[in-house]
């Protein structure tokens, strides 16, 4: 009896030295999963997170992108935070776009997302560019690139979702600072810009612009540098276009050259430039051109939407520096208004 307890006590003891041993074991591979896959690599992969996406699904994303070691892992530390990550309270995983690289701990990530810190690139849209143009300078911030973004700017079923009456989204891109991620799809850049179009509409008390507007506000766009002249500009044109005269507008002959033949920005418009035939050519054609030149902002938009009553008929450059124009109602007076800035400008 003696010997059975004295058996029964080794057995026990080294019961409980190997279920330490596996404990520690247990622990320190938990430990070794829970690890950065990589600390040498700090290259960054950019994780999207889709909305309702569980923490399985999150950590399944996270091990095919080869950014944790576990996937099970990683979901047990979600489930028990507070023994296996350090944490206080319940982990609540945010969707969004995150910047994780292969030395980041399952803490250091897990914190990221449920912290909600996307990564994003502050990419400015100025006013008054064209969709090339635009295209350009996401290929340039690495959003995506200039091809794909012209192709996505044509997309039928985008244009059709959003009541645009045309072959591409000229003039509904709004100008304006971004937030978005690198390696983005086109269609999701498309589709922001343009809801972005529509909320700054609303701005303005309306929900919908005719496409003659529209393309109205694209011209004075890049015709105005002062804002309090952009309406000014607006009724010249409107007056125009009433008595069935060309709008004469040297940015038209500018998107000619530049976006339908591809050339290089000129550094002056010549004559020949204003015989090119084209409907977009409103020295040729009286009326608007077919479509929207540019992507305008809010100061086009609402001098071309509610443009004052004038009699003004010209305009012309009075202070290059400063880009103040003079305002003329008949031909006579541009003519001697033109003059002037010529003979200030030779002095």
């Amino acid at each position: 009896m003696k010997k059975f307890g004295k058996r029964f006590f080794a057995c026990s003891i080294l019961t409980l030295f190997f279920s330490a041993l596996f404990a520690v074991f247990c622990a320190g591979y938990l430990r070794f999963l829970l690890s950065p896959v990589d600390k040498s690599r700090e290259d960054v992969q950019m994780v999207k997170i889709e909305q309702g996406t569980s923490a399985r699904g999150i950590g399944e994303l996270l091990y095919s992108m080869n950014l944790v070691r576990s996937k099970e892992a990683f979901y047990v530390a979600v489930r028990f935070p507070e023994k296996l990550l350090g944490l206080s309270s319940p982990v609540v995983l945010r969707s969004g776009v995150y910047a994780v690289t292969s030395a980041m701990s399952v803490s250091q990530i897990v914190d990221m997302i449920s912290s909600g810190r996307e990564a994003f690139v502050k990419t400015v849209i100025p006013e008054g560019l064209t969709i090339k143009k635009i295209a350009r300078i996401l290929e340039n911030h690495k959003i995506c690139s200039a091809q794909k973004f012209e192709e996505a700017a044509k997309n039928e079923q985008m244009l059709r979702s959003f009541n645009i009456p045309a072959q591409n989204c000229e003039g509904y891109l709004f100008p304006d600072t971004y937030f978005f991620y690198e390696n983005m799809d086109a269609d999701e850049v498309i589709f922001q810009m343009i809801s972005n179009f529509y909320k700054n509409l609303s701005t303005l008390g309306i929900e919908q612009i005719d496409f003659k507007t529209l393309t109205l506000a694209s011209i004075v766009e890049r015709e105005y540098r002062v804002e309090e002249e952009a309406p000014l500009i607006a009724s010249v044109f409107q007056n125009r276009i009433e008595a069935g005269v060309g709008l004469y507008s040297c940015a038209t002959i500018e998107y000619i050259i530049t976006e339908i033949q591809g050339k290089p920005h000129p550094d002056i418009i010549t004559y020949n430039d204003l015989k090119i035939d084209s409907p977009y050519n409103t020295y040729r054609w009286a009326a608007l051109p077919p479509g929207p030149i540019s992507n305008p902002g809010l100061v086009s938009l609402s001098a071309s939407l509610n443009p004052p009553k004038t009699d003004y008929f010209f305009f012309t450059l009075s202070d290059a520096e400063a880009g103040r124009h003079t305002f003329s109602t008949n031909i006579s007076q541009h003519i001697n208004a033109t003059a002037q800035f010529r003979t200030k400008r030779s002095n």
